[in-house]
């Protein structure tokens, strides 16, 4: 499972801990995140993230 980057602020999705207080189990692929969740952070949107190639 890839890890995502918020492209707004930098925040970084990491499946293997999900967003539990955002309602995103650990063990969750960004794919299977719901399109209504936002980046915990600044509360952008999904779709500003991006694979993190670091």
């Amino acid at each position: 499972m890839e890890e995502y980057i918020c492209t707004v602020c930098g925040y970084i999705y990491n499946p293997e801990e999900g967003d539990p207080e955002n309602g995103v189990e650990p063990g969750t692929d960004f794919s299977d995140v719901p399109d209504e969740w936002s980046c915990p952070e600044c509360g952008s949107g999904k779709s500003v993230f991006e694979v993190n190639v670091d």
